[in-house]
């Protein structure tokens, strides 16, 4: 029997957003366009990489006809920039302490494969991961419930829980009927209070415990 925790990346793991803005603000400075404050760049993540851009196109005027032409040179500027990027604070002790556990882990996120890997280097996070599922890996992205769904499917694991910061992230687990746990320092769009969890936390030396207690048999 394995039993297995999946996580989201980008606002659950890692603080990538200074990354993220500096991408967009690049591809924006290149197009003579004023940057966006990270704040409102903050609001266009969690969907992928065409909605972020499609936010972006309508927040700024980008021409919209110019659609793959923007999208090419963004991907390379996201694929470029991880060096703001840092693991939240006690995430490394915290995957190794459910490893000692004797869980599986996983990874589900709407991060499309190259910048995906490019960020994983860059923090020595890939080696953590039993199985990586990229926005990128099926035709559908999260919230559909199928990413998630093949996260655990590839470790074989008949217990578990999803780990994430998102109303995005909330709506998958809800759709794969799988217990959500929810951190509380990520990137959201709307209050804590409004995004249904099973648990929250802000400090992840508290998640294996949260783990242990909540992870169920599918």
């Amino acid at each position: 029997m394995t039993r297995a925790v999946v996580f989201d990346l980008d606002g659950t793991l890692i603080d990538s957003l200074p990354d993220i803005a500096a991408a967009a603000n690049a591809l924006l400075e290149e197009e003579g366009v004023a940057p966006l404050p990270q704040s409102r760049i903050g609001s266009f993540v969690g969907m992928g990489e065409k909605v972020f851009l499609d936010r972006l196109i309508t927040a700024t005027g980008l021409e919209r006809a110019r659609y793959d032409a923007l999208m090419a040179r963004f991907m390379v500027l996201y694929k470029a920039n991880t060096g703001r990027t840092r693991v939240f604070p006690g995430v490394l002790d915290m995957m190794s302490t459910l490893r000692e556990c004797g869980l599986a882990l996983g990874l589900c996120t709407n991060k499309p494969s190259g910048p995906l890997q490019a960020v994983l280097d860059a923090l020595d996070l890939g080696r953590w991961f039993d199985t990586i599922i990229a926005g990128d890996t099926l035709p559908m992205r999260k919230p559909d419930p199928a990413p998630l769904h093949l996260g655990f499917e590839r470790m074989g694991a008949t217990e578990g829980v999803y780990v994430g910061d998102s109303d995005v992230d909330a709506e998958t687990a809800q759709r794969a009927a799988i217990p959500f746990l929810l951190f509380t320092g990520g990137i959201r769009t709307m209050p804590v209070s409004d995004i249904p969890h099973d648990a929250l936390f802000g400090d992840f030396s508290h998640l294996p415990e949260l783990c242990t207690r909540h992870i169920r048999r599918f």
